[in-house]
């Protein structure tokens, strides 16, 4: 493991860990955000490229609008009306997107903490604590993220979290991927198989109704493979609304364990990526913003320059009964695991 100085912030040193296997597959992780920086990852002829979007720079990362490799904590995507009820008491958040919370909050959120860290033989274990009533979820919190770089070229995610209340969790991390290379250009040509058969359709803000609805004869099935671009402006209102793909697909067999969930391809097939996940959905989105970035490497990033798997419990579940609940505490501590491999 590698161990280098990235910058300071209020004074805190902050520190990037390279882990690396013996064939040659690298990734670097920052103590700032838990944030993935760089995965150096192979393609089938034994090629590298960095394919997580990101940046160069330190200061880059305290503004990150897009959570490039964010780990989001303590919720990941949408609550509605930025307010849920728990156990008879009703929890305020932060209103930070059409009058909705997203990503728990954009300055506070566990994207933007400096986190301990610890370093374990195959990883590094990042640490970090939240008080009660602390972003306006209930709950004195200890999170962990360890990330460990496997020998079958897996990047492996192990979330855990424990509160000495009941309290909403639903971590996840916000890694965009460009399989050709980050800043290689667009994703369209990516081709994606996601083994669900069903999603949550959303309102214009992008807040689930309720519903669970089947992908057979619509553009959001990915039950065989396609390449993204095929259908995403298709005149289908679900795409419409959030110009391209950004929403949750319920995902097939759902058990509590760990299996394969979703399998990318590059534009010229030289490089897969397969997805594990033990959690219930998978937010897939294609990077609809049109905004021009700066970006690592002197590239620039742009309009749909990179896709996010974001596994997680489906967006507004602390206000939908009849998703899988999100609700953890002292007699259900909170641990997931997501792993993403080249093969």
């Amino acid at each position: 493991m590698k161990k280098e100085l990235f910058g300071e912030v209020n004074g805190r040193e902050v520190y990037l860990y390279t882990l690396e296997n013996s064939h040659g597959m690298k990734v670097t992780v920052s103590s700032f955000g838990a944030l993935i920086i760089r995965i150096w990852a192979p393609d089938h002829n034994g090629n590298f490229a960095d394919v997580a979007l990101g940046y160069d720079r330190l200061e880059q990362y305290l503004e990150n609008g897009k959570f490039y490799g964010a780990v989001v904590a303590p919720n990941a995507n949408r609550i509605g009306g930025a307010k849920f009820t728990l156990e008879g008491k009703t929890y305020e958040l932060s209103v930070n997107d059409n009058g909705n919370n997203l990503h728990s909050h954009r300055a506070l959120g566990g994207h933007k903490r400096i986190w301990d860290a610890e370093e374990k033989e195959n990883g590094i274990l990042f640490t970090m604590s939240m008080k009660d009533g602390e972003l306006g979820f209930s709950g004195n919190r200890d999170f962990s993220v360890l990330y460990e770089l496997t020998e079958e070229n897996g990047l492996r995610i192990t979330y855990d979290v424990v509160s000495d209340a009941d309290t909403i969790l639903n971590l996840t991390n916000h890694c965009y991927f460009n399989l050709d290379g980050h800043g290689a250009g667009q994703i369209t040509d990516h081709e994606l198989q996601l083994f669900s058969h069903a999603y949550t359709p959303a309102d214009a803000k992008a807040i689930p109704n309720g519903d669970i609805l089947r992908v057979e004869g619509t553009p959001m099935d990915f039950t065989e493979p396609h390449l993204i671009g095929e259908r995403i402006d298709a005149d289908f209102d679900q795409l419409k609304m959030a110009g391209g793909y950004d929403h949750n697909w319920v995902l097939d067999n759902y058990t509590g364990q760990v299996r394969k969930i979703a399998v990318v391809k590059s534009s010229d097939k030289s490089r897969t990526m397969e997805v594990y996940t033990d959690l219930p959905g998978v937010q897939f989105y294609s990077g609809n913003s049109r905004d021009l970035e700066a970006a690592k490497d002197g590239k620039t990033y742009g309009y749909r320059a990179g896709l996010a798997l974001e596994t997680q419990f489906y967006p507004d579940t602390p206000n939908k009964p009849q998703f899988p609940s999100s609700v953890f505490g002292p007699d259900r501590p909170y641990h997931t695991v997501t792993e993403y491999r080249f093969v």
